[in-house]
């Protein structure tokens, strides 16, 4: 039986080819971009280096890291740093000439992320993502990976927790109002959710 632990260090190189096993609207996008490496450097891979106590994982019975989420657990925070020293350690890898259009579009969207630019941090300032290999999904794990999740959040006093899905990933606009996330305005192409926490300690300073 599968089960779900704490994000090791050992498990960066496998969080990070489940992200792009999972990218392309919960597809496989192995091989669509010159470098498969963004996806990761964009949604994964800053998350377990900054809060690793907010990552946690799903092993498989033969021992394969086959699902993730992770958090952010102060938006404004989370996304100052990406943009002042994150993204800056990185960006050299993509250049933006010779791109397609598809990774223009991720490059531009890592160029630009600062603090104030998400619409739901104030009332929710946490975020999320969570991706799980098909070989796992439809077993609960999801579900479960959001409650270790959410357990985490409310222990460090965290009063909310948003995320933002791709309008073309059915399978996840379905699960999050199934693990209580209600639906919020959200821009073109998007769909925002979010999840209202009961914290049982105060934030950390």
């Amino acid at each position: 039986m599968p089960q779900i632990r704490p994000y090791a260090p050992a498990d960066r190189t496998a969080v990070a080819d489940i992200c792009v096993r999972t990218a392309d609207a919960g597809a496989d996008a192995t091989g669509m971009f010159r470098d498969d490496l963004l996806w990761a450097d964009v949604f994964v891979l800053p998350y377990v280096d900054r809060h690793p106590g907010l990552a946690f994982v799903v092993v498989s019975d033969d021992d394969r890291v086959v699902g993730y989420v992770v958090a952010a657990p102060d938006t404004e925070d989370f996304e100052e740093w990406f943009g002042a020293q994150w993204w800056p350690a990185v960006r050299d890898r993509y250049p933006l000439e010779g791109a397609s259009d598809r990774e223009r579009d991720i490059i531009r969207y890592a160029q630009k992320r600062a603090a104030g630019q998400q619409w739901h941090a104030r009332e929710y300032p946490a975020h999320l993502h969570i991706d799980l290999l098909p070989e796992l999904q439809g077993q609960g794990f999801g579900r479960r990976l959001i409650e270790t999740l959410i357990a985490a959040l409310e222990r460090d006093g965290i009063t909310g927790v948003h995320l933002e899905a791709s309008s073309e990933n059915a399978g996840a606009v379905a699960f999050y109002p199934r693990v209580g996330f209600d639906e919020l305005p959200s821009g073109e192409g998007s769909r925002a959710f979010a999840r209202r926490l009961r914290p049982t300690a105060q934030p950390r300073p």
